[in-house]
């Protein structure tokens, strides 16, 4: 884990490169990156002025609401749900059987694939859930990858405020529903479940199978899993 626990150590500026995104005026300097989520990310879709469709869309695609933006050269493959507010950046896409479920930003060239669902969240350039993953109230960085059926997870089971330990101290997000902070560039394996509260500093990668705990994990993290295997030979077990 870290060996501090100062906000500034957690602002967006130590896991993403803000850069020419266009959103970024959600991230605030020497805040915690996760203030861009919630009550923030809401007011922000709220006040979009934009909402336009420049990008042909199949008759099977679902669209719900009038605050829905998609770019140009998208591609939205029948049987995706889109429920606004969305804003949706150029050569995005929605595969089918997406899920993508209000107050989400996806970012140019972002992939959001067949039957993964988003939901509060933003996900920069490049930034890719492509199957079978959820992503809820999160974060992820330019190019990050989660392998399939990776898990965001954004409510604790006991409903509390989500908060994570770092250096020894306990750091408090006032958010109810937080899922994860992905520095640009990190990689999950495939059916990897992050706890509510998980910050992964860039370049970061999982195991397949990895479960994370709430906590800072620091950049260029390779979090593994060591497993327990036994080969026996067939004829064995039927003579058995």
């Amino acid at each position: 884990m870290h060996e501090t626990g100062e906000m500034n150590d957690f602002s967006y500026e130590h896991f993403f490169d803000v850069g020419d995104f266009r959103h970024g005026d959600l991230f605030v300097s020497g805040e915690g990156a996760w203030t861009a989520l919630g009550d923030r990310l809401k007011a922000y879709l709220e006040a979009w002025a934009s909402w336009n469709i420049q990008s042909e869309l199949h008759p099977g695609v679902h669209l719900l609401g009038d605050r829905i933006s998609i770019g140009e050269g998208c591609r939205v493959e029948p049987g995706a749900v889109i429920v606004g507010p969305a804003v949706i950046g150029d050569g995005v896409q929605i595969r089918t059987g997406a899920y993508v479920r209000e107050h989400v930003i996806l970012g140019d060239g972002s992939i959001v694939g067949a039957h993964s669902e988003v939901k509060g969240s933003v996900l920069f350039p490049g930034a890719k859930a492509p199957h079978q993953a959820y992503v809820g109230d999160s974060l992820l960085g330019r190019d990050v990858n989660l392998g399939a059926g990776t898990i965001l997870s954004n409510v604790k089971n006991i409903g509390r405020e989500v908060c994570f330990r770092a250096g020894g101290q306990v750091i408090h997000t006032g958010l109810r529903k937080f899922g994860a902070v992905l520095g640009d560039g990190c990689k999950t394996g495939c059916n990897t479940v992050l706890n509510p509260g998980v910050l992964m500093g860039p370049g970061s990668v999982t195991y397949p199978n990895a479960t994370l705990r709430s906590g800072f994990y620091p950049p260029g993290t390779l979090v593994k899993v060591r497993q327990q295997q036994q080969t026996v030979e067939m004829d064995r077990i039927r003579g058995l």
